[in-house]
């Protein structure tokens, strides 16, 4: 057997926390074990890898302690050992334990035996002798069977235990949140859980951008024209000019045209520039792209650097421009915030409240923000304010992302306790607290509808993606669950409303891109890439969708119902 290097365990590792909702982690672990430079195809690594060869060794472990020297035929059914002794005692141990439980068994199989052979020899003295050997026929049929399905039985015995104590503990934890949201929402109707298929997208209707040579974590259009930027784990981002025609690989007679956004100098780089998140100014003609190096760059949409911004000491997690465009917002992971002022591109104000990490940012309006922590804390800011305007506490772990809905009247937050919460500065504890989601909570999306939108006439509502394989719409004026989307069978990274607020894309793990009717809550499109989906956004008419993939590649394709 082949050893298993240190770098191919690095990744088996860094894939797991990735899996198990643990983004920051696996963040931290690739920057410091050089995963993007390890050369390994990570579709070649299956989901659950560590799982994987964790459960094979203890299943070897175990099958070494049920084997002895003399034995001639190595014992099958690995159900004698419990998963802690198998790490807590050593192989003699294990042995020991194995011989004990093995008399023991085969005392009890002896009664049993005896028992049955009774019953069978007075049922035969019963029966003709014909009758009696096509009986031992039949049993040793019958042995050859039942030796057969018991081997098969044991192996899949273990599993299915574990499984009932998953679904036990799932149903639990769905019961308990049920009552609780119903005890919320006073009453209405009952949430659909929505499963449907969908019209596939062919993957010649798609046109697939190749260029990146690491995971695409980002991508967003410019509010202005048909440029759409990517940022990778290659230390690059990309603006790419997107053709108005119909996408696709039949239709386009050449690649579109691409800017290849450099974040470091020469061919090679000291330290990680991982690309982690972008964002156009309001006018799209400013890209900000913020690194792993902590710094903050300025780009032309033709992709000139203009400025370079240096202050954060750690990497930056989210970056904002206000609607007017005069400020900059940054979090990053030395704990603070940063309003720039783009005029002088000189730092306005640095936030220093959080404890720990920042991890999302958003303006509520021109001169006042949000921040949001692995603290578990919530703070709104206002430039000139020494202190928070307003602190939110009540998540019980980090909170992933937030967002302000259209008018700044109402904070939206998610977190790792599986819960989505909405706050109003007219208050301290949250308006809403949404329980339905059974794992960590990535991020939220408010639909572009309600006072103050183009869409003024339809209900303001809230998109929740989780971890576990679902995505929520909340319908946020009496705070109650409209529909659960269960369309995906991987954690959900990012979900996307249409400008028209009628439709949402969803992005997953399991490399699938759905688009859902919002009104109906039904996927309407499925489109099944080759890599795990980052984000997912729309052009500004909603024409066009864009989604970004672990495989290095960044797919657009065309939307008309």
């Amino acid at each position: 057997m082949g050893a298993l290097t240190a770098a191919e365990l690095n990744f088996i590792v860094f894939r797991y926390l990735q899996e198990s909702g643990f983004i920051h982690a696996a963040f931290t672990l690739g920057y410091e074990a050089g995963i993007h430079k390890s050369g390994i195809d990570g579709n070649a690594v299956p989901p659950g890898a560590l799982i994987t060869i964790v459960q094979k060794g203890m299943h070897y472990i175990e099958l070494e302690a049920n084997t002895e020297e003399n034995d001639e035929e190595i014992e099958k059914d690995f159900a004698l050992l419990e998963p802690l002794e198998i790490i807590t005692k050593d192989v003699e141990e294990l042995q020991q334990l194995v011989k004990k439980r093995k008399r023991e068994r085969s005392h009890t199989d002896r009664e049993k035996d005896k028992g049955k052979e009774k019953e069978r020899s007075e049922e035969h003295e019963r029966r003709p002798g014909g009758e009696r050997e096509r009986d031992r026929h039949d049993k040793e049929k019958e042995q050859v069977r039942e030796k057969d399905k018991s081997e098969k039985d044991r192996e899949h015995e273990k599993e299915k235990e574990k499984e009932k104590e998953k679904e036990k503990l799932h149903t639990e934890r769905i019961d308990k949140v049920k009552h609780e949201e119903d005890s919320l929402a006073g009453g209405g109707p009952t949430p659909m859980d929505v499963s449907v298929t969908a019209q596939e997208i062919s993957s010649t209707d798609v046109t697939v951008l190749e260029g990146h040579s690491s995971e695409v974590f980002a991508c967003a259009w410019s509010p202005t024209g048909s440029l759409l930027a990517s940022g990778s784990g290659d230390s690059t981002a990309r603006i790419w000019t997107i053709p108005d025609g119909p996408c696709g690989s039949s239709v386009q007679s050449s690649p579109p045209g691409v800017h290849v956004l450099k974040h470091f100098k020469g061919r090679t780089n000291e330290k990680s520039k991982d690309v982690t998140t972008l964002d156009w100014n309001g006018e799209g003609t400013l890209l900000a792209t913020g690194s792993y190096d902590g710094q903050a760059r300025i780009w032309s949409r033709d992709g000139e650097l203009k400025q370079t911004l240096f202050k954060h000491k750690g990497p930056i997690f989210s970056l904002k421009w206000n609607k007017k465009g005069d400020f900059l917002l940054s979090g990053s992971v030395d704990k603070t915030a940063i309003v720039w002022d783009t005029k002088t591109w000189e730092c306005k104000q640095q936030f220093e409240f959080h404890s720990a990490p920042t991890l999302d940012v958003d303006w509520r309006n021109n001169n006042s923000f949000a921040t949001c922590s692995t603290d578990n804390m919530i703070y709104v800011c206002k430039i000139g304010e020494q202190r928070p305007v307003k602190a939110f506490s009540g998540h019980q772990s980090e909170v992933n992302a937030i967002k302000w809905d259209p008018t700044g009247s109402f904070l939206a937050s998610c977190s790792d306790d599986w819960t989505a919460k909405i706050w109003s500065m007219k208050q301290d504890k949250c308006v809403f607290d949404f329980k339905e989601h059974t794992k960590e909570i990535y991020t939220i999306r408010w639909s572009p509808t309600g006072p103050g939108t183009n869409n003024p006439n339809q209900q303001l509502l809230l998109a929740s993606a989780s971890f576990d394989s679902t995505i929520k719409l909340w319908e946020v004026e009496q705070g109650r669950l409209l529909y659960s989307l269960a369309g995906h069978r991987q954690p959900v990274y990012s979900v996307a409303f249409s400008p028209d607020g009628e439709y949402l894309a969803s992005g997953s793990l399991d490399q699938c891109l759905h688009i859902w009717s919002v009104k109906e809550g039904r996927i309407l499109k499925t489109y099944r890439g080759t890599g795990g989906i980052f984000e997912v956004c729309w052009n500004k008419e909603g024409s066009k969708i864009a989604a970004c993939f672990s495989n290095n590649t960044v797919c657009v394709m065309d939307f008309r119902m």
